[in-house]
């Protein structure tokens, strides 16, 4: 009895201590809810690699049409970007600061305009002019032999020129020599480009006929793009052509080289220093505006071909957006199972939304590695620079990423509406 004594008073003291803990107005504490594990960057990735490294093949269908549609996107700009690239390194390297005087249209029908036969003269005397020089129209043809019709010209025109024509043009000759103070007196000719290639004459040494005589190829020009005309003429020396051809003196083009600064100053000075009494007669162009036409106008049509890369790009979109579906109806099991773990409906969209990012990541990176491959390939074949701009890079990437993203939303939201009881159920 005394022990039993002596142990109640410690009972009604844990009593008591419990109610204390229990809070003065007998209601029991709040239990602290419970909260849903985050996921970290390793996890979330882990999570969502796992249906990719489940199913290769068709990640690699998947990934597939993405890739087609990136690739050319990235083939299609580059290509482009590899093209103007090459015409502003010949601008470069050609110079814009060169201009040609030609003859007006007649104000009158049948009068015959001509530059007078001082015009180089004329020209090089204005301020901020380097270089000048001149090509005349003979009026003969030029054949392989007399045995060719007259009327076979080819499209070869002959020309008479000065001897500072290939300097001022930048050109430079491909075989033999340019017509000097020695060969120019006499029947020699020297070939464009074009004109060789037309009569078939690689090497100099071989004679052409031009007008009722032979004369004998000194010389083949290398390609001339500022001056396509010159290509596609047989050229013989001023004095050669005066004696020997019955040529009049009177220049055809006058080509001219002026500082950059002073280049538009020229061109309004050289009309009427050429022609004072009547400046309409004479016509000046910039040869080089061609180029740059060319240069600013390059890739406008690639605009169909860039349409159809979309196209491809959308096609792959909606292929990752059916893989995901089907991934999401494929794995219901193992989405209750996780919803019954404790994973949040958020958890579930960021695991499935991660799935189809990767898999369009992955997709862009072989796009872009197959499209500056393509281009390379261009480039390399057709002696261009390999350019791939960074922001076509960027940009098709940026664009994966975002097809992506929309493309796994639905079959995101549809796995985390998945209902735990009922995943499992019907597993």
């Amino acid at each position: 009895m005394a022990g039993n004594r002596g142990r109640a008073p410690a009972r009604t003291s844990a009593r008591t201590s419990a109610r204390t803990a229990v809070g003065p107005d007998d209601r029991p504490a709040p239990r602290s809810r419970l909260k849903a594990a985050r996921l970290g960057p390793r996890d979330v990735v882990h999570v969502g690699s796992a249906g990719l490294r489940s199913r290769p093949v068709r990640v690699v269908l998947s990934a597939l049409g993405i890739a087609i549609g990136i690739a050319t996107m990235i083939s299609v700009v580059g290509i482009s970007a590899s093209s103007k690239a090459q015409l502003m390194q010949r601008l470069d390297r050609l110079g814009t600061n060169m201009l040609v005087a030609t003859p007006g249209e007649a104000m009158f029908a049948g009068e015959d305009v001509k530059l007078p036969r001082d015009a180089v003269g004329m020209v090089g005397r204005i301020d901020g002019v380097e270089e000048a020089a001149a090509t005349g129209d003979v009026g003969v043809s030029v054949r392989r032999s007399e045995k060719i019709s007259e009327d076979e010209t080819g499209g070869i025109a002959v020309k008479a020129a000065t001897e500072e024509l290939l300097k001022v043009l930048r050109g430079r000759v491909a075989a033999g020599t340019w017509l000097n103070g020695a060969n120019g007196r006499y029947p020699s000719v020297v070939l464009g480009h074009v004109s060789a290639q037309r009569l078939g004459i690689s090497s100099p040494g071989r004679q052409v006929r031009v007008g009722d005589r032979y004369f004998t190829v000194v010389g083949i020009l290398a390609p001339l793009p500022l001056s396509p005309e010159i290509e596609r003429s047989a050229l013989v020396g001023w004095e050669g052509a005066r004696e020997l051809l019955g040529f009049d003196g009177h220049p055809t083009s006058v080509y001219e080289r002026s500082t950059d600064a002073s280049v538009q100053d020229v061109r309004k000075l050289i009309a009427s220093t050429v022609d004072p009494h009547n400046p309409r007669n004479v016509q000046v162009t910039d040869p080089s505006s061609a180029l740059r036409a060319k240069a600013a106008t390059e890739g406008a049509f690639s605009g169909l071909l860039l349409g159809l890369g979309g196209i491809a790009l959308l096609v792959g979109g909606v292929g990752v957006a059916n893989t995901m579906i089907i991934s999401v109806l494929e794995r219901r099991y193992e989405i209750g199972l996780r919803r019954s773990l404790g994973a949040t409906r958020g958890q579930i969209r960021v695991q499935f939304v991660t799935e189809s990012l990767m898999l369009s990541g992955l997709g862009g990176l072989a796009g872009v590695t197959m499209g500056a491959a393509a281009t390379g390939i261009y480039a390399y074949a057709g002696g261009l620079p390999w350019v791939v701009p960074v922001w076509a890079v960027g940009g098709g990437f940026g664009a994966t990423l975002v097809i992506g993203t929309l493309a796994g939303l639905y079959p995101a939201v549809r796995a985390a509406r998945l209902s735990p009881t009922l995943a499992l159920h019907a597993a």
